[in-house]
């Protein structure tokens, strides 16, 4: 593994499970796929054919002098561009609570991914309700901006994803919880800042 892929995983503990999970060569789509940091490195590590779907200009322009095939649009309308089962994978990371149309783009996903891979910030991690306790919004790693500054139009927990899945029609394949880069393996919903599913349309 190059430097530039290590650099990758120390900024993004999720990838490195990302990886695990997307197998070599497959089709990938990243939905929300910021400055295609993501698809570098599976692209580098696994040699995957992967596709990028970003509406910021700076994103778009960073993953293409990436190399990445990036589409600017907004996930808010759909991905009609794509038939159902075009990708191996479909990835959501770190990009479900910066949506409005929350069940609607999980449906969408698991429709064009025929398997998929969502992560997301834990709201319920103990620091995140003690700041709430206190007053204040909280800033931390996995939530690092301010409320009014915030890309985040959402919060949600470990356990209000696993109730909303089966109503969007998901089935849970497999998850990891961690926080600092490492795996949690109990009191997953106050100890572990980021969750990491593997999914597919129930």
């Amino acid at each position: 593994m190059n430097q530039r892929a290590l650099d990758y995983l120390a900024l993004r503990p999720d990838f490195r499970a990302i990886a695990r999970w997307v197998e070599p060569r497959a089709t990938v789509l990243d939905l929300g796929c910021g400055d295609g940091s993501l698809l570098s490195l599976l692209n580098e590590e696994l040699d995957v054919q992967g596709y990028g779907i970003e509406i910021n200009d700076a994103g778009v322009l960073a993953a293409t002098q990436k190399g990445v095939n990036v589409i600017q649009q907004n996930l808010e309308d759909g991905l009609r561009l794509f038939e159902d089962g075009s990708f191996d994978f479909a990835v959501l990371s770190q990009t479900l609570q910066t949506i409005h149309q929350t069940a609607a783009i999980l449906r969408e996903t698991v429709r064009v991914g025929k398997q998929c891979i969502v992560s997301f910030p834990n709201f319920g991690y103990w620091a995140h309700r003690l700041s709430v306790l206190q007053g204040r919004m909280p800033v931390s790693k996995s939530l690092p901006y301010q409320w009014h500054n915030t890309p985040n139009v959402r919060v949600l927990t470990i356990k209000d994803f696993e109730a909303l899945a089966p109503e969007v029609g998901i089935e849970i394949l497999d998850r990891v919880v961690l926080h600092d880069g490492q795996v949690v393996r109990w009191g997953v919903n106050w100890r572990g800042s980021l969750a990491v599913y593997r999914v597919k349309k129930s």
